[in-house]
């Protein structure tokens, strides 16, 4: 199986590519579009601030993938990279998402918890279709680092125009948000598999797992 992780100078790359070859992935690194046009599975690394994402604009990776993920190539996003999934986020009000589920990402409102929410966090993942967590408890902790979440009622329009509630697995800072979404070939984990253990683990073997589109 072959995993293309797109490098934006954004993302945790070395812990992801390390990650993914511990589960036996074999791995190709992404500057450009060139490499996604034959991808088999693709990975969006991100750490950081939103406005980081215009370089997947500026270097043409924007249309590709969208293309890769409209010929049903398996999709996941990480942080940034699944925040990116969305229309656009209030850190960055002028830097336009995927767009490939509707809603903005918001800053975490100020109150007894301190922002960024950084640290292991429980998610129930029975919430989320039965692909990404397959294997896992009903409620796990992981690794989350972020000031910006997404809201867990994250919608996704259908071809016919119908707006649905995409899949989605909950968790709690603060507010509820969503610490992942699914739909289709298109998987995002607000928290960092490549640091959460056996659980983060399995969430990629899963994803590695899920067929194509």
């Amino acid at each position: 199986m072959r995993v293309t992780v797109i490098d934006y100078k954004a993302g945790n790359l070395t812990s992801v590519l390390k990650a993914l070859r511990h589960l036996g992935a074999e791995t190709e690194v992404a500057t450009g579009p060139e490499p996604l046009a034959s991808a088999e599975r693709i990975v969006l690394p991100g750490v950081g601030h939103f406005a980081a994402t215009r370089r997947l604009d500026d270097t043409g990776l924007t249309p590709a993938i969208r293309a890769a993920i409209a010929r049903g190539v398996p999709f996941l996003g990480i942080c940034v990279g699944m925040q990116w999934l969305l229309e656009g986020s209030a850190e960055a009000p002028d830097q336009s998402g995927l767009g490939h589920f509707l809603g903005l990402c918001k800053r975490f409102p100020a109150g007894r918890e301190k922002v960024p929410h950084v640290g292991w966090s429980s998610i129930e993942t029975d919430i989320v279709g039965p692909r990404l967590f397959r294997g896992l408890k009903r409620i796990e902790y992981v690794y989350f680092t972020h000031s910006y979440y997404a809201p867990y009622a994250t919608m996704i329009r259908q071809e016919n125009g119908d707006l649905q509630v995409a899949d989605a697995a909950q968790a709690d800072y603060i507010v509820p948000f969503a610490a992942a979404i699914e739909w289709g070939n298109v998987f995002g984990v607000q928290f960092h598999p490549e640091k959460s253990g056996d659980a983060g683990l399995q969430v990629l073997r899963n994803f590695l797992e899920a067929p194509s589109c």
